[in-house]
């Protein structure tokens, strides 16, 4: 339906409590990137707070391509959120409630030549299960602003002096070595869908990963620095607390990255 006929109660426990999740999937030529990891991470997701998938994995993608169609997206994201439902207001989850699922699009440029990103770091006072993709991204919004009133692109989240993420990203740096280092999963990240498969490229390319927590400090020191997101592809870091990487343009790993995952997904799109 059309967006200003859209409509959620306000005892949806998604506005109430932020109990709902969500996935982006990306949308390049039509198509769409990696939409099966998606559906399983929301699976997940959806089993970490005990729901289940409202519709089988055909039923989405049919409804992704007709959001695609009738909103002519060439490039961008179509957005999935999937709530409790609508219930009096009660911290027990309710037993019989509906879930709400909406679904919507986004156009944007999603190729293209990327100059780099300078940010800051923040301290990351977001719940402990990140690895659950929910909505509750109000701390992530308020690092973000914070980075932006200082004149920058994005925060880097810092909890017990170690990097854990972006505010809707992996974070990775590439050593004076070669190695690329990123945090390892648990639940202090999301498992990035993006990640998995740039790990994967870059495995495939020769290139060492390690991965593990690194700090500020360390990232300052590196020869290069990039983030991955769904929405973002990989988006190379020319800049952090101050330091520039690289002379401040986007480095030679983070730039290939980009190109052989946009490739491979191409392939590979829905």
């Amino acid at each position: 339906m059309p967006e200003e006929e859209a409509t959620v109660s306000i005892f949806d426990r998604g506005f109430l409590f932020a109990d709902a999740v969500y996935e982006v999937t990306s949308v390049v030529d039509g198509k769409l990137l990696d939409f099966d990891a998606h559906m399983a991470r929301l699976v997940r997701s959806l089993g970490e707070l005990e729901m289940d998938m409202p519709l089988d994995r055909d039923a989405i993608l049919e409804v992704h391509r007709e959001l695609i169609d009738k909103n002519s997206v060439d490039q961008g994201v179509v957005y999935i959120q999937v709530t409790r439902g609508v219930a009096d207001r009660d911290f027990l989850y309710p037993k019989d409630a509906a879930q709400t699922v909406v679904m919507f699009t986004q156009s944007r440029k999603l190729t293209g030549e990327k100059k780099g990103l300078r940010v800051v770091s923040s301290p990351d006072i977001r719940w402990g299960r990140r690895d659950i993709k929910t909505v509750q991204l109000l701390a992530a919004s308020m690092g973000k602003m914070a980075a932006y009133k200082q004149g920058k692109d994005d925060t880097w989240l810092v909890k017990d002096g170690f990097v854990t993420e972006g505010s809707s990203n992996n974070t990775y740096i590439v050593t004076k070595d070669g190695k690329i280092v990123t945090r390892h999963l648990s639940n202090s990240i999301l498992s990035g869908i993006t990640r998995a498969a740039v790990l994967k490229l870059a495995a495939e390319q020769g290139l060492e990963i390690e991965e593990r927590p690194f700090t500020m400090d360390e990232a300052k020191e590196a020869s290069e620095a990039f983030m991955t997101a769904a929405s973002s592809f990989v988006t190379p870091v020319i800049e952090v607390d101050g330091t520039e990487l690289n002379g401040g343009v986007p480095g030679p790993v983070s730039k290939r990255l980009n190109e052989i995952y946009i490739e491979e997904s191409k392939n590979t799109a829905i």
